[in-house]
Order: C-alpha cells, then sequence, then structure tokens
C-alpha cells in the first residue's frame, strides 16, 4: 500500500514537472510577438544611425566654416593697425 502511494505521488510529481514544463515553451504567437517588437527595435536603431550620421556631416561642415572664419580672423589680427585719417 505505502509503494502505492508512493508511486502514486512519483507519478504525480513527474507530470506536474512535465506539465510545467511545456508550459513553460514559446508558442507561435509568443514568437511571432517577439519577432514583431525586434523588427520595432531593428527600425529605431536604423533610425538613430541616419540621424547620427547626419549629426556628424552638420557638425564637420561647421568645423570647416569655423576653420574658415579662423583664418579670416588671424589675417585681420595680423596686418598692421590703420592710421587715423586727418
Amino acid at each position: 500500500m505505502v509503494m502505492t502511494k508512493l508511486t502514486a505521488v512519483r507519478a504525480f510529481g513527474v507530470a506536474i514537472v512535465a506539465a510545467m514544463s511545456l508550459g513553460a515553451c514559446a508558442t507561435r504567437e509568443d514568437i511571432a510577438n517577439i519577432n514583431t517588437r525586434l523588427d520595432s527595435i531593428d527600425a529605431q536603431v536604423q533610425t538613430a544611425a541616419q540621424n547620427s550620421q547626419a549629426a556628424n556631416q552638420s557638425a564637420q561642415r561647421a568645423n570647416q566654416r569655423l576653420d574658415t572664419i579662423e583664418g579670416r580672423i588671424q589675417q585681420l589680427e595680423t596686418q598692421p593697425a590703420r592710421r587715423p585719417r586727418g
């Protein structure tokens, strides 16, 4: 009798573990939802990369303009001072 109860308890325990293991598996719907989220994240990353490239190009143009202005300022600073007329 004790062995029968022990066998039944073991069988019940194995059934519970099996049910929980199978219940933890992802369904096709779960996988589809994850893929949709990954696609969304990928699109956001692509947009961020494009924005970063555009910002980098703008920064390079701004640096070129600053270099040009700096050269002009140095020319003006090194010119001899003008004498007032008169």
